[in-house]
């Protein structure tokens, strides 16, 4: 099965390249991305299922567009005022839901004032019943948890702010 990072690279390499189209299928994982408008769309590796219908594909933005933060002007008013003493931020790597911990009944991989490394894992973004370990891909200190367990969440959306070791 392919990681979160191998299909990253892959969503990258096939939007700047000139290919319209990309499929992949192995020991049952099929991934296929297929651009449309400037944006590419994947449909996320999926696990060969008789009981589940086909899911429909997950449109995600073209990188020039992750750059620009989701809107969270209500949620950030809400939380504590944004802290300037951070520069780094985690962001999600697809659309899907946000998890703080491996189940309900688990701490949260993090908390404000842990210290990460570059493969530690944060949080899990579920994605057409996939759940995905994100890892922080910085080393630092959390200094800020923008997003609430069980939100959803954007590609391109910043999930953490990092102050770098």
């Amino acid at each position: 099965m392919l990681k979160v990072q191998e299909i990253r690279e892959l969503i990258k390499l096939i939007d700047k390249s000139q290919i319209d189209e990309f499929s992949y299928e192995s020991n049952g994982t099929k991934v296929c991305m297929k651009k449309s408008n400037g944006a590419v769309v994947t449909e996320a590796p999926l696990q060969q299922e008789s009981s589940q219908p086909k899911p429909e594909p997950v449109q995600q933005t073209a990188p020039e567009s992750a750059e620009k933060p989701a809107p969270k002007e209500e949620s950030e008013a809400e939380q504590k005022p944004a802290s300037t003493n951070y520069d780094k931020e985690i962001t999600s790597p697809m659309v899907g839901t946000f998890y703080q911990s491996p189940s309900p009944n688990q701490d949260a991989y993090v908390k404000v004032g842990d210290q990460v490394k570059q493969d530690s894992v944060v949080c899990i973004v579920e994605a057409m019943k996939l759940f995905n370990e994100i890892e922080a891909e910085v080393s630092g200190e959390i200094v800020e948890i923008l997003v609430n367990d069980g939100e959803l969440v954007e590609y391109g959306q910043p999930l953490f702010r990092v102050k770098s070791a």
